[in-house]
């Protein structure tokens, strides 16, 4: 007897096609937030590393506004010096700070303030608001410099100042600080004592700029332009 031989499409005709299906089973937990939760958790992990940040860099801050550009403030400020003072009590030794500091504009407004406080940060602050309370407007030529040589003396410390064409700002000790934040140049600054007080010395040279200031209510007053006037014509 000879056996037919059939083809695969017809083995398969004859397979019932629940056979060919495999068979699933159905497991009710009562867990089923937790499977959710992992199941999650393993897909949100798959990258790795922590979440990117502000500038793409993990672990900062996502999103956030650009900070605004600080405005420069009106008046240069250098610090003299910073002293340490002591102050004897019954109950012992106190101890604070003292710090001299000049401010300016670079255009002819300077001033010289100290202030004392057992911060730092305080001292300098109170430093400043005296300085501006003290501040001056100086007469200057056109090219910055002085019309004619000035000189003080303060406690010690004596100083002589006087210009020089063209041979830019020669001065040391805190004069130099002092001239450079005034806006001066083509000005020699000379120092006639032996001391080496930065305070005297700078208190000297404020005492010395101040006879070319302007006098109380005497400062320079800049044209306004005044919106809606209108300019008077002849015919």
């Amino acid at each position: 007897m000879t056996e037919e031989i059939k083809t695969t499409e017809e083995i398969i005709e004859e397979v019932p096609v629940e056979a060919l299906v495999e068979p699933t089973t159905i497991v009710e937990t009562g867990n089923v937030a937790v499977a959710q939760d992992r199941s999650e958790r393993q897909v949100r992990g798959a990258r790795g590393g922590a979440p990117a940040g502000r500038g793409g860099k993990p672990g900062g801050r996502s999103g956030g506004r650009p900070r605004a550009p600080r405005e420069k403030p009106e008046f240069d400020s250098k610090t003299i010096s910073i002293r340490r003072v002591t102050r004897v009590v019954s109950g012992g030794r106190r101890f604070t700070l003292s710090v001299a500091l000049v401010a300016g504009d670079h255009n002819g407004r300077i001033g010289l303030g100290t202030g004392k406080a057992a911060d730092t940060q305080v001292a300098i602050e109170k430093a400043m608001k005296a300085a501006k309370r003290n501040m001056f407007t100086l007469k200057l030529s056109k090219n910055k410099s002085l019309t004619h040589d000035i000189e003080a003396k303060y406690n010690s410390s004596k100083v002589m100042i006087m210009p020089n064409k063209g041979r830019g700002l020669i001065a040391g000790s805190s004069a130099r600080t002092i001239l450079a934040l005034a806006g001066l140049s083509d000005v020699t600054a000379k120092f006639y004592s032996g001391t080496k007080n930065k305070l005297n010395n700078a208190r000297a040279t404020m005492a010395a700029l101040s006879q070319i200031a302007y006098a109380h209510g005497e400062g320079k007053v800049e044209a306004q332009k005044i919106e809606g006037a209108e300019i008077p014509t002849t015919n």
